[in-house]
């Protein structure tokens, strides 16, 4: 019998593998953070002799999701200014609250109430698109989850940085001081293309490539960003982007709403990757990206809630149901993104979009421990038909019960390991006070 640190039996083990592959009454050995086996149940005992056994016969088991953008710490503006247009939104309300309060203990706060509510909704990994990324390292290190924080890029001066050159020299110290930490990871993360101008983004390309590291930005956002473009240069962004060289299989571009079908075909001839935020695409009226013809071109499309001052939660089971229903009814097709594909897009597409598919993404052997406990008995999820299914179209996140990063338990029977509640809704409240008059 071969010692192990964790045996976890499951009703079901969702693997997301090449073939989709669903096993049910099966369980994952689980070993120096990594899972070195999926054997039936049954047999389980035979082979392996666990320090933990934990026994789930109720649950799924799937990949750990991968939010693929988000703005973390955002998480303390949720519900500040709710039902306006993208730009009076961001104009009015987020950037005067942002210059008058983000600091390092806005950013610790908000950051450890994210975390809080991902692990909470079953996910293990996000990508982070924000101001003092070192802060929002720290406390995912410290919190034992998975993140990939972005180098953030502007051309005007903002509480973390005063020009391009410091955004960049910065970010470079953030990507220096993680580059061997297994959980925590970089990508540089100009933040538009209406925001950054030619010189930092061609800075940007060339040191994405020396340092292999990806390229996170919002691209086509909305009509408006396009139409804009237009009038300044006579060229559309992504057309703008592909000359200066960002157009690779290194970017990650986010929202997407506004494509036409050469912008497609240029998407899937230069394996870069799409991530879709319906909910917050739906929400600030932005537009509907064409995630089924994405899909049909073979353009990787990863899944992310965009953060909660435009969401307003964090929550990827909920935003894998969301893409589902948009795509079909935006396609006239009821079969566009079934329940197996937008699961795909919330594990290992965000994985592969991130450069970390061959460690994440998928529970397959030889792969890292992150994983999420799904409670399938209940009266909202029965009787089980379809798993997947279930999962995307039925199931809620309070369902989620028990999470693991790198084979360490987060999150045991709806109580997370790492975090202290009553600390994070304290802060949470402090802030309330503070930004209620940007309201």
């Amino acid at each position: 019998m071969q010692q192990i640190e964790t045996l976890i039996k499951a009703g079901w083990i969702v693997t997301v593998d090449a073939e989709n592959t669903v096993l049910e009454n099966h369980a994952l050995a689980i070993h120096d953070g990594r899972i070195v086996d999926i054997i039936p149940s049954d047999k389980a005992n035979q082979l392996f002799k666990a320090e933990t056994t934990v026994d789930l016969r109720s649950h799924a088991l799937v990949p750990g999701f991968v939010n693929a953008h988000t703005h973390a710490s955002m998480t303390l503006m949720r519900g500040i200014a709710d039902d306006l247009p993208l730009m009076e939104w961001l104009e009015k309300h987020i950037w005067p609250a942002e210059a008058k309060w983000i600091n390092e203990e806005f950013i610790h706060d908000g950051t450890l109430l994210a975390a809080a509510e991902m692990l909470r909704s079953g996910t293990t990994c996000f990508n982070d698109m924000y101001f003092f990324p070192d802060v929002t390292a720290r406390v995912i290190d410290n919190v034992r989850m998975r993140a990939t924080v972005g180098l953030i890029l502007i051309d005007f001066p903002t509480v973390w940085a005063n020009d391009t050159d410091q955004y960049i020299s910065k970010g470079l110290e953030v990507h220096d001081h993680y580059r061997a930490n297994t959980r925590i990871h970089t990508a540089f993360a100009p933040h538009a293309p209406y925001t950054v101008s030619d010189g930092p983004l061609q800075r940007v390309e060339t040191l994405a490539e020396e340092l292999d590291i990806p390229i996170h930005m919002h691209v086509h956002e909305t009509a408006f960003e396009v139409q804009q473009a237009m009038e300044t240069s006579g060229v559309r962004p992504l057309q703008r982007l592909k000359d200066i060289g960002i157009v690779s299989p290194r970017l990650l571009a986010v929202h997407m709403t506004q494509l036409n079908d050469d912008e497609i075909t240029l998407m899937a001839q230069a394996n870069a990757s799409v991530v879709h935020c319906p909910e917050s695409n739906l929400k600030l009226a932005s537009g509907f990206c064409p995630a089924h013809r994405l899909h049909e071109a073979g353009v990787n499309i990863a899944l992310g809630t965009d953060g909660t001052a435009s969401n307003n939660d964090l929550d990827m089971i909920g935003e894998m149901r969301s893409a589902a229903l948009l795509a079909k009814a935006f396609a006239g097709n009821a079969s566009a993104l079934p329940a197996e594909t937008v699961l795909r897009m919330a594990t290992i597409n965000g994985a592969k979009a991130l450069g970390l598919d061959e460690h994440i993404g998928s529970l397959e052997k030889g792969k890292s421990a992150d994983i999420t406990a799904i409670d399938l008995n209940r009266l909202e999820t029965q009787p089980l038909y379809h798993i997947v299914s279930q999962i995307v179209y039925s199931s809620t996140r309070d369902q989620v019960t028990n999470v693991w990063v790198a084979g360490e338990q987060l999150m045991k029977d709806r109580t997370l390991t790492t975090i202290d509640i009553s600390e994070v809704l304290n802060k949470a409240k402090q802030w309330q006070v503070k930004l209620r008059e940007n309201a």
